[in-house]
């Protein structure tokens, strides 16, 4: 199968590069490489530097290496960024979308996987959040990721194309390997943020909010394994490949941890007594988003092996040490 994954020069593209050639399939990476990069796309996967709101290259990629899948990835993904520039993220995520999304049509390709977010939930009423729950979302990032899924299933009602579409919870970790990780500039990402705090990257960081309506006062995330989650999108191209009718799911584990609980963990696993800063609470922030995964376990078969935090900060913090020798050698 020759696979064309969208933003798979950035962090959770790059490890479904790395997935997908473990499985021995043909891979071809498009990526603008705004956000992600070249070194982060192993051999031999193809990469096509290049826009997914192109549509002429997207075409001539799909003809000239007879692809049969698309993974999108492709996106900006900053809650924060998407409140300051709402139109920004409304053209990249939808507008690009919706251009790549033709041109599947037009070239034939009938197996979609798509890259979505809990933040199409806003902030739920009850908790594990199933499928079936109101889509709320309260951030232009939730909103522009809810109106690609629209539209996909209304594309797979008038066209010949499947789809998945993967409501992600909190990504972390890395490459249990070490053949990859989270790169990203000016990271947002809890563990992420925490890890470069341990490592001395940050002098400090901050904790946004500790007057939520949650245990301790401060969110309550479900945080999935990189590894575990790109996994679910191979399932999903099993699953697709197999007949499967489109569908939505969830991809976390069910179980939540709070801010403090997630900085108290890094602290643990590094041995570093992190300063951490009290800060206002961020906009577009729901307290809670932990995932019902039913659904996904008994649909697609998926069974996570990574579903343990200290696990995850391990790995996260191996990759973040590992920048951080690689600056020192350069410098």
């Amino acid at each position: 199968m020759a696979v064309l994954v969208t933003g798979g020069a950035g962090y959770i593209g790059s490890h479904m590069v790395l997935e997908l050639l473990d499985n021995g399939e043909q891979v071809i990476v498009l990526d603008n490489l705004s956000t992600g990069f070249r070194e982060s796309v192993p051999a031999p996967a193809t990469l096509v530097v290049g826009d997914i709101g192109d549509q002429d290259l997207v075409a001539t990629v799909i003809k000239k290496y007879a692809v049969t899948a698309i993974v999108h990835f492709a996106g900006s993904i900053v809650v924060p960024d998407s409140v300051a520039d709402p139109l920004g993220y409304y053209q990249n995520n939808t507008v690009n979308s919706r251009a790549l999304l033709e041109v599947a049509v037009a070239c034939g390709i009938k197996q979609f996987i798509f890259s979505s977010t809990a933040a199409v939930y806003g902030n739920p009423e009850t908790t594990p959040i199933q499928e079936t729950a109101a889509r709320a979302p309260m951030s232009p990032y939730g909103t522009s990721k809810l109106m690609t899924e629209l539209m996909l299933a209304d594309v797979a009602h008038a066209h010949d194309l499947r789809y998945v579409a993967l409501r992600y919870f909190n990504v972390a970790g890395a490459d249990p390997d070490g053949r990859s990780g989270q790169s990203t500039p000016r990271a947002t990402h809890l563990i992420k943020v925490a890890c470069e705090a341990a490592v001395g990257k940050r002098q400090h960081m901050d904790m946004y909010g500790s007057d939520y309506p949650t245990e301790d006062g401060t969110c309550v995330r479900d945080y999935i394994h990189v590894s575990d989650l790109v996994r679910a999108h191979t399932a999903a191209l099993a699953y697709l490949s197999a007949g499967g009718a489109s569908d939505v799911f969830n991809c976390g584990y069910s179980k939540g941890y709070s801010v403090s609980q997630v900085i108290d963990a890094v602290k643990r696993v590094s041995g570093v007594n992190i300063d951490v800063r009290l800060a206002d609470r961020r906009a577009g922030d729901p307290a809670t988003l932990v995932a019902g995964t039913d659904k996904i376990r008994e649909t697609l078969g998926w069974q996570p092996r990574h579903d343990n935090l200290d696990e995850i900060v391990t790995h996260a913090l191996n990759w973040e040490q590992r920048l951080a020798s690689l600056l020192k050698q350069a410098s």
